[in-house]
């Protein structure tokens, strides 16, 4: 059995991750973090396997998170979610101790495959994430690293997306933007297309990590 631990500083998101994963009968999830401070508050009472662990959180960074993590608890594995793809992000995750690198956008089996490998004591990088250590290590530019296309939303596209973000259920959004259930469901298929999200976690880490709210 796997002990996991999602660390991120929104709850929908981590609401969102754990829906993605689904009932796995390896994985049990022992808590959820904030922010690194919970983190290690938790990791006093109860044993962890794996934490998904985000960089930018408040109070304690993932960064100095996972330092502290290894330096107190050496055998839990910690594989870090983010949106930043840059080199040096990885860079200094791998070097504070972390055994794998993901990005947010990521679908279940990616994400499963992942934690399992740390937790067997393997590293894993998704992807695009190999792509880019590899480029950085032959020196070629990174100018090539894929960054998230984030195309103009329309006024109601806006709403739409805040209300999300805001935990709003498609029916409550309906009622509160006097609009039918069906255009909700529209506006919302629109919304992950154009942000090439998976689910309603991706729509709301686009949403909060890249500002496209007002």
């Amino acid at each position: 059995m796997i002990n996991l631990l999602i660390a991120d500083d929104h709850q929908i998101i981590i609401d969102g991750i754990k829906l993605m994963l689904g009932e796995q009968p390896d994985i049990h999830f022992v808590g959820e973090a904030k922010n690194g401070a919970e983190v290690l508050e938790i990791l006093k009472e109860k044993p962890v396997d794996v934490i998904l662990l985000d960089i930018e959180m408040p109070v304690l960074n993932g960064i100095e998170t996972c330092k502290r993590i290894k330096e107190s608890y050496p055998n839990t594995k910690v594989l870090a979610m983010s949106m930043y793809q840059e080199a040096s992000m990885i860079k200094v995750m791998l070097e504070k101790g972390a055994s794998g690198y993901l990005l947010k956008n990521e679908g279940q089996e990616e994400v499963l495959k992942a934690i399992r490998r740390v937790h067997e004591g393997h590293e894993y990088y998704s992807g695009d994430v190999l792509q880019t250590v590899m480029r950085s290590l032959s020196g070629k530019p990174t100018t090539q690293e894929k960054k998230p296309f984030v195309p103009s939303l329309t006024r109601r596209e806006k709403q739409v997306l805040q209300l999300i973000v805001d935990e709003y259920t498609t029916a409550e959004i309906a009622n509160k933007l006097f609009i039918g259930f069906g255009t909700v469901e529209t506006h919302r298929r629109n919304l992950l297309m154009k942000l090439d999200a998976r689910n309603t976690a991706g729509l709301v880490r686009m949403a909060l990590e890249y500002k496209l709210l007002d």
